[in-house]
This record gives C-alpha cells, sequence and structure tokens, in this order.
C-alpha cells in the first residue's frame, strides 16, 4: 500500500463518523438515553427516530442506533456480517471495557465457540426440565402471595416480581435458599455490566461481584463433580458433545450468565406487564373473564414493554447499514423496544392488546442468540399473572409512583405498589 492510499484508509472511519454526525444534525433528532424523561417513556423518542433517522449515529454513545423492526431482526440474524463479541469494538467504553475484562459468556462468543457452549447447555437446559418446574414456580407464587397476608398494600417488585425467578434459578441451579439474598444483589450488580455507558466506580463493582461470584460457583461445581444431583450445576458438569465438556471457567461463566438472564428479565416482565396491565384496566378485566388467553396476554407484555430495551453488535467489517456505510469495529445499537412498537411490523403499536393477532415480539432475540430461557421466562410469567388473579379480586396502584430504573439495556421498575383485594380462598 502507498503512503498516499495509507493515509485515506487511515483517515476513512474518521470521514464516515462525520458524514454520520452531518446526516444526524440534518435530521434534528437525537437518541441520548439519559435525558430526562426518556427512562420513565422512551417511546416517543423511538417514534422519532424511526420516522426521521432510523439508522442514527449517536455522538454521546458512539453507536450506530437502529430502530426499526425489519432492520433491528435483519443484524439480529446476521451473525456472519455483525459480531457479538463487544470487546473487539473501537472506542471500547461502558460494556465493552467491562468485558474486556470479565471472562465472555456465550453472549458474548461468535461460531464456533458459541456454537460449541450452546450446543453443551442445550443438553442440560432442556424443555422437558422447564415444564418440570411448573408445579413448583405455581407453589412458590403462592407462598410469595401468603407471605403478604394481612396487607392490602405491598411492593409487587419487592415481594414477588424479584424473588420469584431468583428462587426458581436457584433452584434449578442447585443452590441452598439461604443464599437467595445475595444471589439477587449478585444479580442486580452484575446486570449494570450490560450497560454501555458505566462510571468507574460501577465497573470495580460488577468485578468485586464477578469475583465473588465465581468462587462461590467454584465450591458447588467442585462438590458437583465428586457428587453429582439432580440439577443444573450436575448437569453441565457432566454435559457432553461429541466427547467434549464445559472446562470448570466455562461452567462457572454459565452459570453466572444463567443467574443474570434467569432473574432480571424475568422480574421485569413480570413488573412491567402488571404496570401495563393496571394502566389499561378494560385489558385486566378480560384477562380475568378469558384467563385461556395468558399465553397471548404474556407475548404482548413482552412486546408492549420489553424487559430488554437495547441489543449490540459490531460490524465485522464495512458494511451500509441503512443509507449510510460505517466501518469495521462500529457498535450497533439494536433498539429492541422500538423495533417492538414500528407500525411497519404491528398494528396500532402503542396499543396494549392481549388479543393480538399480529405476534412475533423480537424481546428474546433472534438468530444464534436466542434467548435459551426464553421457555422458562414465559412459563414464570404467565404462572405469575395466573396467580395474582386468582388470589386477588381486585388489584391497583399502590401510594407511591411506580419509578423505572436508570438503564438503558434492562427496563424495569424500581418499586411497584400495588392495592389489593383479596379472594377468599375458601
Amino acid at each position: 500500500m502507498t503512503p498516499k492510499n495509507a493515509i485515506r484508509a487511515a483517515l476513512r472511519p474518521i470521514y464516515i463518523r462525520a458524514r454520520l454526525v452531518e446526516e444526524r444534525l440534518r435530521s434534528g433528532v437525537t437518541w441520548w438515553p439519559l435525558a430526562p424523561g426518556f427512562i420513565a417513556d422512551p417511546y416517543p423518542s423511538y417514534r422519532r427516530l424511526r420516522e426521521l433517522d432510523p439508522f442514527h449515529y449517536s455522538i454521546l454513545t458512539r453507536l450506530v442506533v437502529v430502530s426499526r423492526f425489519a432492520d433491528v431482526d435483519r443484524i439480529l440474524r446476521d451473525h456472519r456480517n455483525y459480531s457479538n463479541n463487544l470487546a473487539s469494538a473501537r472506542h471500547a467504553r461502558g460494556i465493552v471495557a467491562t468485558r474486556k475484562k470479565l471472562k465472555p459468556s456465550m453472549l458474548a462468543l461468535d461460531p464456533p465457540d458459541h456454537t460449541r457452549l450452546r450446543g453443551l447447555v442445550s443438553r442440560a437446559f432442556t424443555p422437558r426440565s422447564v415444564a418440570e418446574s411448573e408445579d413448583f414456580i405455581r407453589a412458590t407464587a403462592h407462598r410469595l402471595v401468603d407471605m403478604v397476608d394481612g396487607t392490602d398494600e405491598f411492593d409487587l417488585m419487592r415481594d414477588f416480581a424479584a424473588p420469584l425467578p431468583t428462587i426458581v434459578i436457584a433452584r434449578m441451579i442447585g443452590v441452598p435458599e439461604r443464599d437467595l439474598g445475595r444471589f439477587k444483589v449478585w444479580s442486580s450488580r452484575l446486570a449494570r455490566a450490560l450497560e454501555p455507558i458505566l462510571p468507574a466506580d460501577e465497573q470495580a463493582q460488577v468485578y468485586r461481584t464477578h469475583r465473588q461470584l465465581a468462587e462461590y460457583f467454584k465450591a458447588i461445581v467442585e462438590q458437583r463433580r465428586r457428587a453429582p444431583r439432580d440439577d443444573l450445576v450436575s448437569r453441565l458438569v457432566q454435559a457432553e458433545e461429541q466427547g467434549d465438556r464445559l472446562t470448570r471457567d466455562e461452567t462457572i461463566v454459565m452459570l453466572r450468565l444463567l443467574l443474570l438472564a434467569g432473574n432480571e428479565t424475568t422480574t421485569n416482565l413480570i413488573g412491567n406487564g402488571v404496570r401495563a396491565l393496571l394502566l389499561h384496566p378494560g385489558q385486566l378485566a378480560l384477562l380475568r373473564e378469558q384467563p385461556e388467553l395468558l399465553p397471548a396476554a404474556v407475548e404482548e407484555l413482552l412486546r408492549y414493554d420489553s424487559p430488554v430495551q437495547l441489543d449490540m453488535r459490531i460490524a465485522r467489517h464495512g458494511l451500509e447499514v441503512g443509507d449510510s456505510a460505517v466501518p469495521s469495529g462500529t457498535l450497533i445499537g439494536l433498539l429492541v423496544g422500538s423495533a417492538n412498537h414500528d407500525p411497519e411490523r404491528f398494528r396500532r403499536p402503542d396499543e396494549l392488546d392481549i388479543t393480538r393477532s399480529d405476534h412475533g415480539n423480537i424481546s428474546f432475540g433472534r438468530g444464534i442468540h436466542h434467548c435459551l430461557g426464553a421457555p422458562l421466562a414465559r412459563l414464570e410469567g404467565r404462572i405469575a399473572l395466573e396467580v395474582l388473579l386468582e388470589r386477588f379480586d381486585g388489584i391497583g396502584f399502590g401510594t407511591r409512583r411506580p419509578t423505572y430504573r436508570r438503564s438503558i439495556v434492562l427496563r424495569g421498575l424500581e418499586h411497584l405498589d400495588v392495592r389489593v383485594r383479596r379472594r377468599d380462598r375458601g
């Protein structure tokens, strides 16, 4: 390469980014997810992005933000051109900088490593094991409601939506119930590693939490190697695919992923879903009248206020994204929440409709990284709603106004006070 061509090659990414910034300024729209009001209601901002700048370069986050359903769906399915290995991105910050110091989970790997790990884990995380959890999930949900008996108002997040998936995933993994409090704290702290903008002090907390969790799981893994039980740790330790096995470090990282995925998204599904139904009392009444709509209702609640709002990929090489060229290593932000409200895909997308026929939300991803735990999350969401409707004749908003946590990737409530009228179980 001649010196002139080398200079041109070096300047090309800068030129492309400058063009992206110019296009953003012309569009008159920007994406800044920490702006006042965005966390409470991001959907008006999503609408402007879809209409005015569907392939938007965000200067503040250095992401090319994609907001339309067809484009988000296409990129999620295209692992050959868009990588999950975020540590290879240019201008690493937040989620990328954090992941560089953590052993990568299956979510952060591309084939063939991803293929190998998913093949091993899928043998331990079977539909049968999920189905066998149904009675336990229902009994746990009833027990949690029993624990708030005697009060007509409680925090649904603290007392029901958060502990239910924690108890379920802990039982599946095979850890004692006495450690559930630590599990939820670890899960909430690790979830911050997913954020694209993460202060240094929170990054340090993520690393400390990872070390604590690794030490905890290391002891359990060694116990299961010596004396297997009927739990997920034992199945991961014993999993084989074409003579291959998970190493101890791979098993620990996989358990870390399952703890996070098995907690946060399901907690948010329950909390966001109940809030949405309370805001639409006609839909809540319809669900009471026709409980057979519960599976469809879960799908609609996943679409309407998705527990995961943002996924990310990296351009493997120079690519055309929309009408713009992006250089290799560019971070692509996929607005799942926006895609689920795209009128090109869903009829009247801003309306909650549990009888909706145009299903197909993108909340659990697409392609090779489609969430392995999606069936479990759907089952827990359905049973949670079923038990709440069975145990309470009436449910409404409580004293405090619901408040969303300050998060860009995961959308969930800090608290959701509900006032209830109990049904006579006699």
